[in-house]
């Protein structure tokens, strides 16, 4: 699988005919290892051939994240690939941007440039009412974390089926574990709670999804998938060692 993870990087950044399904070579032979320096020209290439994978995406689905959104996605995703961080392809995206009565998750197939899932997720009590602003790594906050990180292994506590998330960024989003943090499914990020409320409800720092797919959703990304949380906040954007360095 790490080979097969690798590939879908070399795709990513180096291919020049990117097709609706991507073509994943699962032999060691394939592994392509990213140049670390790159020129000018080839970083505007670089960007060019995400952003023709974006519009890929686009034109296969409904509904994607925000183009500049999944081009950081895509930088975490690449760089945490290089590391041997993943080994399940897919890639989550939480735009925390929009109000919590949209659809700000996305689940996107790598390999087969699909969205398999679009769905509500809920912020922490303490980063916001309709929308997410204030985010905190500190136990005991009820505040949500940004940046990176890489699904764990599942357990059943009082929210049921749950999956860990494991913080990849120190100074944003590394207690994630100790804090109990995970992805657990919950009534409240039901449309029905928003027809009732007039917004989602809010955990306690957890991205809690609609309980109706909660099951199928956490099998599908557990085991070493990327998760991105986003938001447009400045000390992250200029500080995160994954979208920076």
């Amino acid at each position: 699988m790490k080979y097969r993870i690798l590939t879908v990087v070399g795709v990513l950044i180096f291919s020049f005919a990117f097709s609706s399904t991507a073509e994943i070579n699962n032999s060691k032979d394939s592994e392509i290892t990213l140049n670390s320096s790159t020129s000018p020209e080839e970083e505007k290439s670089e960007k060019a051939k995400v952003a023709e994978l974006y519009n890929t995406f686009l034109n296969k689905n409904a509904s994607m994240p925000n183009q500049t959104v999944f081009e950081k996605a895509i930088t975490g995703y690449t760089k945490l690939a290089e590391k041997g961080k993943v080994s399940n392809s897919l890639l989550t995206v939480i735009d925390f941007n929009l109000s919590s009565k949209k659809k700000r998750m996305w689940i996107l197939n790598m390999e087969t440039n699909d969205v398999i899932f679009n769905t509500f997720v809920a912020h922490g009590k303490n980063t916001g009412v309709e929308f997410a602003k204030n985010f905190s790594n500190t136990p005991e906050s009820h505040k949500s974390s940004l940046g990176f990180y890489v699904t764990g292994e599942t357990y059943y506590g009082k929210n049921g089926l749950s999956l860990f998330i494991d913080g990849m960024e120190k100074k944003f989003n590394s207690n994630a574990r100790d804090r109990y943090v995970v992805i657990h499914g919950a009534d409240y990020t039901e449309p029905e709670f928003i027809n009732r409320v007039g917004r989602l409800g809010r955990s306690y720092g957890c991205p809690a999804v609609p309980n109706k797919i909660a099951k199928e959703l956490i099998h599908k990304i557990k085991g070493k998938s990327v998760v991105y949380i986003h938001k447009n906040d400045k000390n992250y954007l200029e500080n995160s060692e994954l979208l920076n360095v």
